[in-house]
């Protein structure tokens, strides 16, 4: 305890170590009430308050704005949007009137959640449109060409439908997305006529997987499809296609343009790299050197996104910076900096523009936008603040983008970046204590470490994702970073800025084979990286619930600045402990019936039936990372320890028990008596022994994971029974049978005929 002491006639104070006799506890030698409990609570209410503190509000506000709208993505059905708009509006109106109360902090983030949740049900209310639910064959559509994308093996192009015909089906669906053979994808803004046939969009090709239907619902596209026959140029409708349509068609135009001119210098990769990091295309950058890219932790250079926003703003900036310093007239009495952040605001705009402004590039403009307009108007540029505004503007704009991975991994990698500055990255080497220090920071010791610091937060920061989206992870990630980042920013980015400049004046040749050397040692390095041994880092497919904590950790780890902040380290460390533990189904069934895998005795899964020529190699990929195999679609081992006949396959599982795939109704009658479960698009005889997944069910459900249980086979779907959303509508005939436990069927015993033979009725005689 504290006491007063005098010395000298002035009074200080002292510590007491021992409490005075009379306040020690009576009743033995353990005390009722543990001494540290009241240091240790006094010390988190401390550092709680710490938290609480002035400025310390708002970078949570955006937290909670998405996790409204990821409870919004959580619903079942779609929610009612004046109910959701209501309750938003009086929570927000609650939260203004505490704001003098303590309760504020509570009422401001609960008003934000609500506020998030209604925002995405606007989204979706206002962009409602029709989605295709069963295949159309032979449909004739007329509309204008909204975008095209030119691809390794197929174009593919968006279709904005004027008129839909078909002999079956009344479905209207504005946008469609069709694929073409390889140069022959339309004109962007021309009006067309073509048949085609159109599928329903893709689901999840396990459940848990990644939801391409709900990508295509919030872009606006009903179906996709491929061309059937010739397209056809018609004269387009007296209504024209409106002033988007020809924003669409010059910004295509654009990229043509600068596509073309490159092609004059690079070809292959260099070429299509060089096009994806100027102008946002990556379709035609061939799978081994993607795949590549991926595994040695370079591919975050494919996608437009902060760093290439980044580098963009700051070239023009200091470039305009330093061209105005040339005038001491302009440096005495003009804010030459303001000046020089207005210029990188509008290169930073015309870089998104150009790009095709995707969600990533979208958020990286908005945080590089505030970010100068800090500088605009002498504020500090990097903070929790920034973040959080821009943040707050994307999910605004477009809340469906947190449920995206670009989103999830560009937010997760800026957040540590910006925790690491606030720790104090930028004054690394600022001022050497000795000489070696000094030494190290003059032959760039400084960058270097500022370079694998940030690589090492920023992948450590989306490594959670990374293994849930693409059940990956990359070991070498700083390593590649390191060898190959220097060049990108100091060679690749500028000579293509340079390009552009010079493209107009015919000079541009000189600056495309200048950015192809740098994209050269690029893609040496990701070569040299993706060979090294363990450089595939697989991650076995786990639930949401190891993300949301890893995320919540995340959040905590950068967020917060008391020691409080380690308790999101114990959240990351949980849910690897979590996601690790996660159980893999036991089969595994498509949305089609047409693929089926089994685990079998070995622990792996095996293909039954899919013959190679008419396997679906997209899936059977995404099959095979989520349970961390490194087979190839077209390996021959898929398929042994499965016997097929011309009726169907058989094979054991794991937990003993035969699952069969019935090609033919002939086949059914065996089955039934010998498996367990029967995966089969014919009609299953009512009398069937054995659990039945027939075509009605997947066509309901989708696709399936399966796991044996003690009741039978635990049954997950893609789309489970009960959930209907607009990208995902559930089907009219929703069937009570599509439980989540599939037992298998009570029999009633055959009839036994009781006629005596003729022999036994004689020698009873």
């Amino acid at each position: 305890m504290a006491e007063q002491g005098d010395i000298s006639g002035r009074k200080r104070g002292y510590a007491g170590t021992w409490p005075p006799r009379a306040a020690a506890p009576i009743g033995g030698l353990v005390p009722s009430r543990p001494a540290f409990w009241p240091p240790l609570i006094e010390t988190l209410r401390a550092w709680a308050r710490a938290e609480a503190g002035a400025g310390r509000l708002l970078p949570w506000v955006p937290v909670a704005f998405g996790t409204g709208i990821a409870l919004y993505f959580a619903a079942d059905h779609e929610p009612v949007l004046s109910v959701a708009a209501t309750v938003a509006i009086a929570l927000a109106a609650i939260a203004v009137l505490l704001r003098r109360q303590k309760f504020f902090p509570a009422a401001v983030m609960i008003a934000a959640v609500a506020a998030g949740f209604a925002v995405a049900t606007w989204k979706t209310a206002r962009i409602a449109h029709g989605v295709l639910a069963r295949p159309m064959f032979s449909v004739s559509l007329t509309g204008f060409v909204e975008t095209r994308d030119i691809r390794e093996r197929t174009d593919r192009f968006v279709l904005r439908v004027v008129t839909m015909e078909s002999a079956r089906g009344t479905t209207k669906l504005e946008r469609v997305r069709l694929s073409v053979k390889k140069g022959t994808a339309p004109a962007v803004g021309s009006f067309v006529e073509l048949k085609a046939r159109l599928l329903p969009p893709l689901t999840p090709v396990r459940p848990g997987s990644y939801d391409f239907s709900r990508d295509m619902f919030f872009a606006g596209i009903g179906a996709s499809g491929f061309v059937m026959g010739a397209i056809k140029t018609a004269e387009p409708p007296a209504t024209g296609g409106g002033l988007r349509l020809r924003y669409s068609a010059v910004m295509q135009g654009l990229r043509d343009t600068i596509d073309a001119r490159i092609r004059t210098t690079l070809e292959g990769d260099k070429r299509a790299i060089a096009t994806a990091l100027l102008t946002g295309r990556r379709d035609a950058i061939s799978p081994p050197v993607n795949d590549a890219m991926f595994v040695s932790g370079l591919g975050h250079v494919l996608s437009i996104s902060g760093y290439h926003m980044a580098v963009v703003a700051g070239v023009v900036f200091f470039a305009v910076r330093a061209l105005l310093a040339l005038f001491p007239a302009l440096t005495v009495g003009y804010a030459i900096k303001k000046w020089s952040a207005v210029a990188a605001l509008a290169a930073a705009a015309f870089y998104l523009l150009l790009s095709g402004a995707e969600v990533a590039t979208q958020r990286s403009f908005f945080m590089t936008a505030v970010v100068l307009i800090a500088v605009m108007v002498d504020r500090r540029a990097i903070t929790f603040r920034t973040l959080a505004v821009a943040a707050l503007i994307v999910l605004t704009v477009a809340p469906e983008a947190l449920v995206h991975p670009s989103f999830q991994m560009s937010f997760a990698a800026t957040l540590g970046l910006v925790a690491l500055v606030q720790i104090g990255m930028p004054g690394l080497f600022a001022t050497p204590d000795h000489t070696a220090t000094a030494r190290a920071a003059l032959w760039g010791g400084r960058e270097l470490t500022m370079l694998l610091l940030a690589s090492l937060v920023a992948g450590l920061a989306t490594m959670p994702f990374a293994a849930f989206h693409f059940h990956r992870v990359t070991p070498y990630g700083v390593l590649a970073n390191l060898a190959a980042m220097p060049v990108v920013s100091a060679l690749v980015m500028p000579a293509g800025l340079l390009g552009l400049v010079a493209m107009p004046f015919g000079f541009d040749r000189l600056f495309w084979a200048i950015m192809g050397i740098g994209i050269d040692w690029m893609i040496a390095v990701t070569q040299w990286v993706a060979a090294l041994p363990g450089a595939v880092g697989r991650v076995p497919a786990f639930g949401i619930g190891p993300l949301i904590a890893a995320s919540l950790g995340i959040i905590l780890l950068g967020l917060l600045r008391t020691p409080l902040r380690w308790s999101g380290a114990v959240l990351v460390l949980s849910a690897a402990l979590w996601a690790a533990s996660a159980p893999q189904p036991d089969i595994l069934i498509s949305a089609d019936g047409r693929h089926v895998a089994v685990r079998g005795q070995d622990g792996r899964l095996h293909l039954m039936h899919a013959a190679k020529g008419s396997r679906d190699s997209f899936l059977l990929k995404e099959w095979l990372a989520a349970d961390a195999d490194a087979r190839t679609a077209v390996d021959a081992s898929l398929t042994s320890g499965v016997s097929c006949d011309d009726f169907g396959c058989v094979m054991q599982s794991a937990g003993g028990g035969l699952v069969a795939q019935a090609l033919k109704a002939e086949a059914l009658s065996d089955d039934c008596e010998r498996a367990a479960l029967i995966v089969t698009l014919r009609q299953a005889p009512a009398a069937c022994a054995a659990s039945v997944i027939d075509a009605e069910r997947l066509r309901r459900q989708g696709a399936m994971a399966l796991r044996q249980g003690h009741a039978g086979f635990v049954v997950e779907a893609a789309k489970p029974r009960g959930i209907d959303r607009p990208w995902s509508p559930a089907a009219a005939d929703e069937h009570e049978a599509d439980t989540a436990v599939l037992a298998p069927r009570v029999v009633p015993p055959r009839a036994v005929d009781a006629t005596p033979a003729d022999a036994d009725l004689q020698a009873e005689e």
